[in-house]
């Protein structure tokens, strides 16, 4: 059997605030193929969105294995995990995250120039231009519309050709339309670059669109109930 892009064994995560002790995942586990598509649904506060932050390495867990690319997440420092970051994933949020003075152009840049590459602009208007947004390249975010800000987040998401892709709600602060419009374009890239996607989403529709689904509830995967809330 091949070695899988992302590895987890019971997974715990918690978090101590005003009410007292929250588990957010508790014993989750969860294995994806090099190049799969799976897709995550299920309730608010389920710990959809925290589970992709801890695929992120932006989450540290309490207990559990993790295995990301070929990396144990559980034993990288921040460095080494900011370093994970910017060679192994692209992430895509609902918000968008673009720096508002920067360009276009320059937003995309921004994860090859951590990486130090000396063509990170060249290499990040030809990433530009594959998602139709040549033209606007040196246009800030203010400047752009909704669905030209989330195509620019999903050029940085894949401008240096991470092994996985995790896209929160991609489609949240978008029209139907042009939620539309931007999914054929992640599902496309996707498929060009042979990328491992996990997609959160409350859309029933844009699950079935991914190879698996998976439903999550109370921090745990549950069986499918039919209905995606």
């Amino acid at each position: 059997m091949a070695e899988p892009i992302v590895e987890i064994e019971n997974l715990y995560l918690s978090l101590v605030g005003g009410a007292g002790q929250v588990n957010i995942l508790r014993g989750v586990d969860l294995r994806v193929e090099k190049g799969e598509t799976l897709s995550i649904v299920g309730p608010s506060g389920a710990g959809k969105t925290t589970l992709l932050m801890v695929l992120a390495g932006l989450e540290k867990v309490n207990s559990g294995i993790i295995r990301v690319a070929g990396a144990d997440l559980g034993a990288l420092d921040e460095d080494e995990l900011a370093r994970f970051r910017r060679l192994q994933v692209g992430i895509v949020f609902q918000s968008f995250h673009l720096v508002p003075t920067m360009t276009a152009v320059e937003n995309v840049a921004l994860p090859l120039e951590f990486a130090g590459a000396d063509d990170a602009l060249e290499r990040a208007a030809g990433a530009l231009a594959a998602t139709g947004l040549a033209p606007r390249r040196k246009h800030f975010p203010g400047q752009l519309s909704g669905g030209e800000q989330q195509r620019v987040a999903l050029a940085r998401a894949f401008v240096a050709n991470p092994k996985l892709i995790l896209a929160d709600e991609p489609t949240g602060n978008l029209d139907q339309e042009t939620g539309e419009k931007v999914m054929e374009l992640l599902f496309g890239l996707q498929q060009k670059q042979g990328t491992t996607l996990i997609l959160v989403t409350h859309d029933s529709q844009l699950a079935t669109r991914c190879s698996r689904t998976l439903r999550m509830a109370d921090g745990q995967f549950q069986p499918l109930s039919g209905v995606v809330a």
